[in-house]
């Protein structure tokens, strides 16, 4: 006989504004439950974890807990009043039969000492004190509201290890797949007020979702049907008896009253990264480059090579030098020692997931004009800023809403709003996941699929890491960067390990790494190459490159605008193969002329200093 829920929440309905967020919610957990909650952004999910907390009182419905049941919930802003350290925190968590050791072994197992100040704690180490405190008395019921928000890897995976050997049970709200696909047993479906149970894990709920919405489509064209033979019936209809006509004509308006208030599922964001010209085929190349800050490595005798269309992702712990390895490889930051070049056409379009960037008293439309405007330019076109914002799911009525209001999952839809307008061949995202949900982070991952330029992510969503990137650059500690081909799960069966930072074996040298071969042609000539000047022929080779690499890009030019014309094959098959050809042949000579003048061009400078 199954043991009886610990916790029942039924017919739930709430209202905000006068618009009904839950109108009909169920939740129910018996012991040793694994329900992840999902559903789209503002569709009420936190707001019913809330009610389940016992910490939101609904318009309607009944909440019931079993006697004795302890509970414990995870909110997204934790109160530090009336604690000096984060210790006292977690300890003031814990319960009269709980061990106080626990607190401790739980804030060192997430990176924190315990004698830390509640008020200069970072966005992440006030997400791993809180997270202490509610695993701290290993309560009957554990309400998570994105656990994993702000938390490096390493924090995450040793999270995941802990919650698996939990009794607790659990309901998680995440937007990170691979962790609810390790963790969830059921799942609970909130959509459009009402919420549907899956008795699987979230493993089997997008195949399912999308049957529901399909059996709704059709439900939907056989109402619209029955409205259609009602009405064509009211017209052409042979005259009756004034009841039934009445009766009739009464059931045709209750099928317009159910086609009007019919909720079909919640738009979808439609992205698309504006882009410029193309970049030359190499992208960045660097060599030996190193940098530190008060005498520790940040990145040590890296050498990497980025081609077009290339995906880097950069993983690491916090701390260990992501965003500067970034600003080294874009350019925006000097090396301590070795060269960095980036190559030919390329332009930089950086998504930064600082929110603290975005001005919460300037209003959306502000953010995305540049203030004194209703125009957005993207793509080398001009739209209406109303227009643009429905494309991330945003209401006309929010053109004027001020960015303080907005939600996580607002401001960073906003944030990508804004970046993907600006032109740009290389495009870096710095945590672009935080906060969206499962919808927009799959059309998120198609744009970055579709997208002609060259990727650098940084990211610590594993699933995303996976599908997205075709290679991975891993921090191996110590300034050290590895470079492993595929994504992340491939990196972790090459490595043997996630992210944790391992020692070099004895012998090793530092490591090297890219997106390509490490040691790629251009930089192990430049390693090769003996100090003397350059010869008269590498010389004269060096002033005449740029020349011919001008005049290959413009024959391209030239070549891709034949082969633009619609009509070129049906009118000339002959001419449209000679077209093709040419074309090909162009620019394999245009890629060979940009990487022998980058290696002579390092070669140069480094015999030069």
């Amino acid at each position: 006989m199954a043991a009886p829920p610990l916790l029942t929440l039924q017919g739930v309905t709430l209202t905000f504004g006068g618009t009904p967020l839950l109108t009909g919610a169920d939740l129910a957990l018996a012991p040793g439950d694994r329900t992840c909650l999902v559903g789209r952004n503002g569709s009420g999910k936190s707001t019913l974890l809330r009610v389940a907390a016992g910490l939101a009182e609904p318009d309607r419905g009944v909440r019931f807990v079993q006697p004795g049941t302890t509970i414990r919930y995870l909110a997204q802003e934790p109160d530090f009043a009336g604690h000096a350290t984060t210790l006292s925190f977690v300890e003031a968590g814990l319960g009269p039969g709980d061990e106080a050791y626990r607190a401790r072994y739980l804030l060192e197992s997430l990176g924190l000492t315990g004698g830390e100040e509640p008020g200069r704690l970072s966005g992440g180490e006030s997400r791993r004190a809180a997270l202490a405190q509610a695993l701290a008395p290993a309560p009957d019921i554990l309400l998570l509201d994105e656990p994993t928000n702000h938390l490096d890897l390493p924090a995450i995976e040793w999270l995941e290890a802990e919650l698996k050997g939990s009794r607790s049970a659990l309901v998680l709200i995440s937007h990170d797949r691979r962790f609810l696909q390790a963790l969830s047993r059921s799942t609970v479906w909130l959509d459009r007020g009402v919420t549907r149970r899956l008795d699987q894990g979230f493993s089997a709920f997008e195949g399912w979702r999308d049957a529901v919405f399909e059996e709704e489509e059709r439900d939907r064209h056989k109402l619209d049907r029955r409205i259609a033979a009602e009405e064509d019936w009211l017209r052409y209809g042979v005259t009756a008896r004034r009841k039934r006509n009445v009766k009739r004509l009464a059931g045709l308006h209750d099928l317009r009253r159910q086609r009007r208030e019919h909720r079909g599922p919640l738009g979808s964001a439609s992205l698309a990264a504006t882009e410029t010209e193309a970049s030359g085929s190499l992208v960045i190349e660097a060599a030996g480059v190193s940098k530190a800050y008060d005498g520790r490595p940040i990145v040590r005798d890296l050498s990497l090579r980025v081609a077009r269309r290339d995906r880097l992702g950069i993983v690491g712990a916090n701390g260990t030098g992501k965003t500067t390895l970034v600003n080294l490889l874009t350019g925006r930051l000097a090396p301590d020692s070795g060269t960095v070049r980036l190559g030919a056409n390329v332009s930089l379009n950086l998504l930064d997931q600082r929110r603290s960037a975005l001005d919460p008293e300037r209003t959306l439309a502000d953010v995305l004009t540049g203030g004194g405007s209703d125009t957005v330019a993207v793509g080398g076109q001009s739209r209406h800023v109303v227009g643009y914002m429905k494309d991330f799911l945003f209401s006309p009525e929010q053109a004027r809403t001020p960015v303080g209001v907005l939600s996580g999952g607002e401001r960073n839809r906003l944030l990508i709003a804004r970046a993907l307008a600006e032109a740009g061949n290389l495009l870096v995202l710095d945590e672009p996941t935080n906060d969206l949900d499962l919808e927009t982070l799959d059309l998120l991952q198609e744009m970055l699929s579709d997208y002609a330029g060259t990727l650098i992510l940084v990211s610590h969503d594993r699933d995303f890491l996976d599908r997205v990137v075709d290679a991975v650059l891993v921090s191996e500690g110590e300034g050290r960067w590895l470079a492993y081909a595929g994504g992340y799960s491939d990196m972790v069966a090459q490595r043997g390990a996630g992210v944790q930072a391992r020692e070099a074996p004895r012998g090793e040298g530092p490591a090297r790494g890219g997106a390509r071969e490490a040691g790629s042609a251009p930089a192990r000539r430049a390693e090769a190459s003996p100090r003397r000047r350059l010869g008269f022929n590498e010389q004269h080779e060096l002033k005449t490159l740029p020349a011919r690499i001008a005049a290959l890009e413009g024959n391209a030019e030239k070549l891709r605008a034949a082969m633009a014309d619609p009509t070129l094959y049906a009118r000339d098959p002959g001419r449209f193969e000679a077209v093709s050809t040419a074309l090909a042949a162009t620019e394999t000579d245009l890629a060979a002329a940009e990487e022998r003048w980058l290696a002579l061009e390092m070669q140069r400078e480094a015999l030069e200093g």
